[in-house]
């Protein structure tokens, strides 16, 4: 982890953490830009977030807005209309039930419609500042099993193995250390293991073919 802190540095974040930062992690537009992030590139989730923000920047304001309009700002994300349904459901939920504020726990969390772990945990690290979650997305799951770190079928199954294998303080960057580098070296298809800090230490645990160096 050491390792993977130094090397990410100047590297991209990915977009829900670009977002967090520039909103001073915002629970509401963290859960909105976490929500429209899922199987859709970071530069499209980024541009779909800023528009919907510029018309609507609080559950309030968003719960008014019809879905055909939440679809066209943030169209072309994947699932663009089953996530604008998601949106607005949320938005009201949190105004009815939770008194306008995005709640502070899993199990509050888990109960907005379209919200999963990936989506309830990033908003308890980024928002809630919690120390207590790791985050799983696909490159979470795929570069700890390829590290041999842990050996997991699915992203929820990932989740609960890296809570007894990793080190606590290590918890709330797991996802930030992960997916950085998952989108630039240890990459689904074709990882650039010769550009890999972890080289050494990486069992390469189901990779096939390796990319070549830039």
């Amino acid at each position: 982890m050491r390792r993977l802190a130094k090397a990410i540095d100047g590297l991209d974040e990915p977009a829900v953490e670009k977002i967090a930062q520039e909103q001073a992690e915002d629970p509401f537009q963290v859960l909105i830009a976490t929500l429209l992030s899922a199987q859709t590139k970071d530069a499209v989730t980024a541009a779909a977030s800023d528009r919907l923000f510029k018309v609507a920047r609080t559950p309030k304001a968003m719960s008014t807005l019809p879905v055909k309009e939440i679809e066209q700002l943030i169209y072309p994300v994947s699932f663009y209309r089953t996530k604008a349904v998601h949106v607005k459901a949320a938005c009201e939920q949190i105004m009815t039930r939770y008194g306008g504020h995005v709640p502070s726990t899993m199990e509050e969390l888990l109960t907005l419609p379209g919200v999963g772990r990936k989506t309830a945990n990033l908003v308890l690290i980024l928002a809630h500042r919690s120390q207590s979650n790791i985050c799983v997305d696909t490159h979470v799951h795929r570069i700890s099993n390829r590290l041999g770190w842990i050996s997991t079928r699915t992203p929820e199954e990932t989740e609960h193995a890296l809570y007894a294998v990793a080190q606590r303080k290590w918890w709330p960057v797991i996802n930030l250390y992960l997916v950085t580098w998952g989108q630039n070296v240890c990459r689904p298809v074709y990882p650039l293991c010769g550009q890999c800090v972890l080289v050494d230490l990486c069992p390469k645990l189901g990779v096939v073919k390796v990319g070549k160096n830039k």
